[in-house]
């Protein structure tokens, strides 16, 4: 079901916690199903029952797991899981079921991002305005060679810059703590080299100029499905 963790630049308890959460975020272990026995775990893993009790209380943190006294350790529901931690979201990179992940992350953008860009187009420091300007600029040279290394750096960060511009802390997290997942998404949308070039420039050209409507609109066009598909893309 496991298997041993090795010495690595990675602790032992999160190796552990690693793998146990990647079976119950691709349903290889369901909700409600019990774990094995903490006697079976630590032998399957070859760690110490410390190491193992450290791992269980990282799950645990995380809402995926409860453990209880001669009950025993049992996965929680999905309504538990904080799918907002960044270490969980570096987690579900490369599970065979990711798209459907990020499919969900799609609605989540839909329901917040335009709002972010229009704030953005409201609040953006000058030299918030500059580092957008910079990063525009590289991916448009991006889209020209289809490099799509550099288009990834660089949409990542044009989208966080738009977060962290909104001048709303409620607003920051998406920028900072949805890292890794804005870069797996980007990676995927990008494939195959639709760049949504024109869309980009919308809510570039709208910052810019502070007009918060279209900022707003162009990043609603940004986000349809038909621009957004998780698959190859073709031109």
């Amino acid at each position: 079901m496991f298997i041993q963790v090795e010495d690595s630049t990675r602790r032992i308890h999160v190796q552990v916690a690693r793998q146990i959460a990647r079976k119950i975020l691709s349903g290889e272990i369901p909700e409600q199903q019990k774990l094995p026995s903490e006697m079976e775990l630590c032998d399957m893993f070859g760690v110490s029952r410390t190491a193992l009790r450290e791992s269980t209380k990282l799950l645990s943190a995380k809402g995926l797991i409860e453990s209880r006294p001669k009950v025993g350790t049992r996965v929680l529901s999905r309504s538990n899981w904080h799918f907002l931690d960044p270490q969980l979201l570096d987690w579900i990179q490369d599970l065979e079921n990711t798209k459907s992940f990020l499919s969900k992350f799609l609605g989540l953008r839909k329901a917040i991002e335009p709002e972010a860009c229009a704030l953005a187009a409201t609040y953006a420091t000058i030299e918030q305005r500059k580092q957008l300007s910079v990063l525009f600029q590289n991916m448009l040279s991006a889209a020209e060679n289809f490099d799509y290394e550099k288009w990834t750096v660089n949409d990542h960060q044009f989208h966080q810059i738009i977060y962290l511009s909104t001048d709303n802390q409620f607003y920051i997290p998406f920028g900072n703590i949805l890292t890794t997942i804005f870069k797996l998404f980007i990676d995927e949308s990008a494939e195959g080299g639709r760049f949504c070039i024109n869309e980009h420039k919308g809510i570039y050209d709208s910052i810019m100029s502070g007009d918060a409507e279209k900022a707003r609109s162009f990043c609603q066009q940004l986000l349809k499905d038909e621009n957004q598909r998780l698959s190859k893309i073709e031109e």
